[in-house]
């Protein structure tokens, strides 16, 4: 499991324009020199990648060692005495865990800005903070640059043991190969949002290196920065990023606060605290000594949470867990064109995901489905059903058409029931899944790939079966109360006849 804070979520990565001119680089300061010595960086098929350094990219997700390293300058650097420490425990690896007795509504934590790292914090080389600066490069792969500058920059940096303390290989869809993506997630829809995650990642990445890296060789060498890196920084971002409304939003790594791991039976988050001028949280349960202390990563799916921290809640634990059920247009429709193009309109296409949970479904996939059925009897409301679709409506959202309303609910059933089909195959497929590999590394790698994606489709199929159930009992009770006016209005005939 991740050990992270509450991430700002975000499905693409920002882009960036050059909104100044490249300068030319003047050489290094010889104290920003790096030592040219060897390390080793992991890739996604286990394989090794050779660069010019010997670059700590982190430690074994399980490390005490670089944890205590950890605490101990984190103290030295200011961080006040905490009723928690860093232990091994049975979820995440690593965790905070009580050490004294902690109440219900009480504060904990108080990391000050000054162990925040944020858009706004030195870098070891100045320049290159500038020149990313100069071209408007924003803040996440800003921040992903700056992780990667200080790595490599070992105990010349400040932060040399918070990045020694950091997963070396994050639990994160970025780490997963297209192969292990198409066959372990072929059921769930989370299998495109990684795959456009990671597209976005090399994308991200190339645009850099296009516009600045390759510009300034000394600054930002290929052996240092490359995409193998970049997955790394950005699979800390995805799983450690927290955004702190009490200061405007800004995004911040926080040390020592992103040991904290997830429960979904807690609502606790952090936020800055303007009056003890740090980083806190209030507990929503009390603690005793040796129990794990959790926070909430957000209102999450257990998709999203696999997305972006790489584990899955155990089943029914999740109580905002959710499923995306994909609706479309069919283009044998009279109406296709007229359609697609109102959908256009208010931001929608042809093909749109909607999120199903076991209390059921949004507003706006029942105005789809009414679109989707609808004949061209109705092509005057068809607008009004997009913008319900879209959430971009200003009439009552609760739209209902009684005339088509047994089609929309077939139609949302139909295609609950492809979905159940697909999860139903891999779930049966993965019990004699071909696993057989030479490493017993990669063996223990794809067994553990192999039973996330199981978890996670079986938490998803169980939510479709209860909105297939949901959706026959309703079907049921339309058409019995048509087959029941029906016998009522027959049997009228016969009194009058």
């Amino acid at each position: 499991m991740a050990e992270a804070s509450r991430v700002l979520q975000t499905t693409l990565l920002p882009t960036f324009h050059p909104q100044h001119k490249i300068h030319t680089f003047h050489s290094l300061p010889l104290n920003f020199r790096r030592n040219p010595v060897q390390c080793s960086v992991s890739t996604t098929d286990g394989a090794k990648a050779t660069v010019a350094q010997k670059i700590p990219w982190g430690c074994d997700i399980d490390s005490l060692e670089n944890a205590s390293a950890l605490q101990k300058w984190l103290t030295d650097s200011g961080l006040p005495p905490q009723k928690m420490a860093i232990q091994k425990v049975e979820v995440g690896e690593r965790g905070l865990v009580a050490l004294k007795n902690i109440r219900k509504g009480e504060k904990l934590l108080f990391v000050p800005p000054s162990l925040f790292i944020t858009a706004d914090s030195e870098w070891t080389c100045g320049e290159a903070g500038e020149v990313l600066k100069k071209n408007g490069v924003p803040d996440w792969p800003f921040l992903a640059t700056y992780l990667i500058s200080e790595a490599s920059y070992l105990q010349s940096s400040r932060w040399s043991n918070y990045i020694s303390a950091l997963p070396r290989q994050p639990y994160s869809l970025l780490y997963w190969t297209r192969e292990e993506l198409d066959r372990y997630l072929e059921a769930s829809q989370i299998r495109q949002r990684a795959i456009e995650r990671v597209t976005n990642v090399v994308g991200t990445y190339n645009d850099l290196r296009k516009r600045i890296f390759s510009k300034y060789p000394a600054l930002f060498p290929e052996e240092v920065f490359n995409i193998e890196t970049f997955k790394w920084s950005f699979g800390i971002l995805f799983s450690r990023l927290v955004r702190l409304p009490s200061l405007g939003g800004k995004v911040a790594l926080v040390p020592w606060a992103d040991m904290l791991n997830h429960s979904c039976k807690v609502d606790a988050f952090l936020d800055y605290d303007k009056s003890s001028q740090g980083v806190v949280f209030s507990t929503d349960v009390a603690y005793e000594p040796g129990e794990q202390v959790f926070i909430s990563y957000g209102k999450k799916s257990n998709g999203e949470l696999l997305l972006s921290y790489g584990f899955v809640p155990r089943e029914g634990t999740n109580p905002r867990d959710s499923v995306e059920l994909p609706l479309s247009l069919s283009k044998s429709d009279k109406c296709y064109k007229e359609k697609l193009e109102v959908l256009r309109k208010y931001g929608l296409s042809a093909s749109q995901c909607y999120p199903m949970q076991i209390t059921g479904w949004p507003l706006e996939l029942m105005a789809y489905a009414y679109l989707a059925v609808s004949p061209p009897s109705m092509s005057g409301q068809f607008d009004e059903m997009a913008a319900a679709a879209s959430n971009k409506s200003t009439a009552k959202k609760d739209l209902r058409y009684s005339e088509i309303e047994e089609e929309a609910l077939q139609f949302i059933l139909d295609t609950c029931e492809a979905s159940i089909s697909k999860y139903n195959k891999f779930l049966q497929a993965s019990g004699s899944m071909d696993l057989d590999v030479t490493s017993p590394k990669q063996l223990n790698r794809r067994l553990f790939l192999k039973q996330l994606a199981v978890d996670l489709s079986t938490s998803e199929r169980r939510i479709l079966f209860r909105a297939q159930y949901i959706l026959r009992r309703r079907l049921r009770d339309i058409r019995s109360g048509e087959l029941k006016a029906l016998t009522i209005f027959n049997g009228f005939r016969k009194f009058f006849k």
